[in-house]
């Protein structure tokens, strides 16, 4: 009776994990980074006081991804994803850490996603570089490239936490031949409900996209309307990019190219627009020389970088850039980028 047993509970784990689809995945990076916004002692190469780092520190990441899936015998598509993660950055080196988990149903073109969503906005295309690491250099040096980041006010949006428990909310996705969808939602279930709502839709044709997206928020200066037009011209890929941050408007022109079989070039520049008087009285003043913002450290103005990558071959490439902010900081990185 119990070889019964056993044989019948092998027999179930088998057409178990026949079934399901269980993947590992992951990158790790490492490198230098420059930035004259750290100093030791004094003053900072804004002429801020010293905030007690190192100028240039080691930048790492090691990254673990588990992607689970099963379907079932109606065709739908049920799976999970999870990551694990150790960052070091500004020489504050961390331990890792698990995620909130992303659930999703998949049928046809149709997704349905909840937990640690991915977030309409961040998902929208032609919104960040055309590089490794979605930015500049070995790590995204800020990501100033990016026309929804303003008057120093980074990733005011819902998006995929690798680190963190995520947004825990619901999200739609949508795709049929040229055309793909989203739409997300999010609420803070605090003493005073906070809600989030995005959406984003592209289309493509031939070797061009064009994308828009918007998102609604509760949060003072969160709302957005996004819009980008990317494509090829011979050689080289182009970008126009454009965002309304509820009152500071920002312009983007990017542009990339090959170098050889193994090398890539990539540039861009930013314009951020001085906040209107809406943004100006919620306290959102990125103007230069203002009382917010004495100096010329405002996030009015234009940011500019450079990008180079070379293939090293078996998933691994160099990676190098450089960032001049508007904000008048400057990061300059090279490192080493693998993935498996």
């Amino acid at each position: 009776m119990k070889k019964v047993l056993f044989l019948s509970t092998a027999m179930i784990a088998a057409a178990s994990m026949a079934a399901a689809d269980v993947r590992i995945s992951g990158y790790g990076r490492f490198g230098l980074d420059y930035n004259d916004r750290n100093e030791r002692t004094g003053t900072n190469g804004a002429g801020l006081p010293a905030n007690g780092v190192s100028t240039t520190n080691i930048t790492s990441r090691l990254r673990l991804q588990f992607d689970m899936s099963t379907e079932t015998d109606g065709g739908v598509t049920l799976g999970a994803r999870f990551r694990a993660q150790a960052e070091s950055r500004d020489n504050n080196p961390g331990g890792a850490t698990f995620n909130g988990a992303r659930f999703y149903a998949t049928y046809g073109g149709f997704t349905l996603g909840v937990g640690n969503i991915i977030g309409a906005i961040e998902n929208m295309s032609g919104l960040y570089l055309e590089t490794r690491t979605a930015g500049i250099g070995i790590d995204g040096a800020g990501f100033h490239s990016l026309v929804t980041n303003v008057n120093n006010t980074f990733f005011d949006w819902d998006a995929y936490s690798s680190s963190g428990a995520g947004a825990n909310g619901i999200e739609v996705l949508y795709s049929a031949g040229a055309f793909s969808g989203h739409v997300s939602y999010s609420t803070d279930n605090g003493p005073t409900s906070v809600d989030r709502i995005a959406v984003n839709v592209a289309y493509s044709f031939g070797d061009w996209t064009v994308a828009a997206a918007a998102q609604d928020s509760d949060i003072i200066g969160e709302d957005k309307a996004v819009l980008a037009v990317y494509g090829d011209i011979g050689a080289f890929g182009v970008r126009l990019a454009y965002a309304d941050n509820d009152g500071i408007d920002k312009f983007g022109l990017y542009g990339n190219m090959d170098i050889g079989a193994a090398s890539n070039i990539l540039l861009f520049v930013t314009s951020e627009d001085q906040a209107d008087a809406g943004a100006i009285a919620q306290g959102r003043d990125n103007r230069d020389n203002s009382v917010a913002n004495a100096g010329d450290l405002g996030g009015e103005g234009e940011s500019y970088g450079i990008h180079y990558s070379y293939d090293l071959g078996g998933g691994a490439s160099f990676e190098a850039g450089a960032v001049r902010s508007s904000n008048d900081q400057t990061q300059v990185q090279a490192g080493v980028y693998f993935s498996f």
